[in-house]
C-alpha cells in the first residue's frame, strides 16, 4: 500500500502547496518580486542539476528526485509569469471587435514569451536527460504542458468559471481576452483525452514490474488526474478558492499595509454568452493544468 499511497500523497502535497507558495509570493508587495525570482531561479538550477543527476537513476528515490525537479522547473516558469517578468511581447488589453485569427494572434502575444520559455525548458530537460533511462522527469514536465495548454485554450473559448480575480493587476490586461461560456467545443475534447490518458497512466502502473516504474507511473497518473480534475473546476460550482484561500492571504496583508501595493482583486466584466451569470471566483490554473 506505501508503495501506491506515498506518491500519491506526495503529489496531492507537492500540488497543493506550490500552488498556494506561487500565490503567496504574487500577492506581496512588488518591490519583493526580484528577491522571489532571484531564490527561484536558484532553486531551478539545482532543479536542471538535479534531473541530469538522476537521468541514469532507476531507483525509488531516482523517480521522486526526477519528477519533483521537473515540477520545480515548472513553478519557476509559473512564478516569473504571474510576477510579470515573463509574459508575452504585448501588454495591453485585447483591442474592441477582434474576432476569430487576429483575436487569437493578440491572445497569443500576450503570453509569447511565458509559452516560448516553457518550450525551452521543455527542451533543455530533454536534452539534460537523453542519455539516461529515468525520464519520469521529462514525462512530467510534458504531462504539465499539455494540460495547461489545455486549459489556456479552453479559458480563451470561454468557459463559465474563468480565473480573472485571481490575476495581479500588472496582469490585469490578460482578462479582455478570457471569455465566459456555459462550454465550448474543444472542452468536451479535452476531458475526454486528459481521461484516456489518465486510465492508460494508472494501466501503466498495474503493468509496470519494479518499484522505480510502478513510483514513476503513480506520481504521473496523480498529476494526470489532477489536471483532469482542473478542467472539471472550469466549469463546475465548486468552491475551490477555499484551497488556496492561505495562499491568497498576502494580497489582504499588502492591502492593510498600504492599499495602493495591494494586487486586484475585483473581477472585470468579461466577452460573455448572452444571459450568462457573473463569473464566479475559482483558483487559478496551478501546476497541473
Amino acid at each position: 500500500m506505501v508503495t501506491y499511497g506515498l506518491p500519491i500523497v506526495a503529489t496531492l502535497v507537492a500540488w497543493w502547496f506550490s500552488t498556494g507558495a506561487i500565490l503567496y509570493l504574487d500577492g506581496l508587495p512588488r518591490a519583493t518580486f526580484r528577491w522571489s525570482l532571484a531564490g527561484a531561479t536558484l532553486a531551478v538550477l539545482a532543479a536542471f542539476w538535479g534531473l541530469a543527476a538522476t537521468a541514469g537513476d532507476t531507483s525509488v528515490a531516482g523517480a521522486y528526485l526526477a519528477v519533483f525537479c521537473a515540477l520545480v522547473v515548472w513553478g519557476w516558469n509559473e512564478l516569473a509569469f504571474l510576477l510579470g517578468y515573463v509574459a508575452g511581447t504585448t501588454r495591453e488589453p485585447c483591442a474592441p471587435g477582434l474576432r476569430g485569427f487576429a483575436r487569437f494572434g493578440a491572445a497569443t502575444r500576450a503570453i509569447l514569451h511565458h509559452e516560448l520559455a516553457l518550450l525551452a525548458s521543455l527542451a533543455i530537460i530533454a536534452v539534460l536527460t537523453a542519455d539516461g533511462a529515468n525520464l519520469f522527469g521529462l514525462a512530467t514536465f510534458a504531462l504539465l504542458f499539455a494540460m495547461r495548454l489545455s486549459t489556456k485554450l479552453n479559458i480563451y473559448l470561454g468557459v463559465p468559471n474563468t480565473t480573472v480575480e485571481f490575476l495581479p493587476e500588472h496582469l490585469a490586461y490578460l482578462k479582455s481576452y478570457f471569455r465566459q461560456r456555459p462550454m465550448n467545443l474543444l472542452f468536451p475534447l479535452s476531458v475526454t483525452a486528459a481521461t484516456l490518458l489518465s486510465a492508460w497512466l494508472v494501466h501503466s502502473v498495474v503493468r509496470a514490474g519494479d518499484p522505480f516504474a510502478i513510483t514513476g507511473f503513480v506520481l504521473l497518473a496523480t498529476f494526470a488526474v489532477l489536471g483532469l480534475v482542473e478542467h472539471w473546476f472550469l466549469v463546475l460550482p465548486l468552491p475551490v478558492a477555499e484551497l488556496w484561500a492561505w495562499g491568497l492571504r498576502s494580497r489582504d496583508e499588502a492591502a492593510h499595509a498600504d492599499p495602493a501595493l495591494a494586487p486586484a482583486r475585483v473581477a472585470t466584466p468579461l466577452p460573455s454568452a448572452p444571459g450568462l451569470a457573473t463569473p464566479r471566483a475559482v483558483p487559478p490554473p496551478t501546476l497541473v493544468a
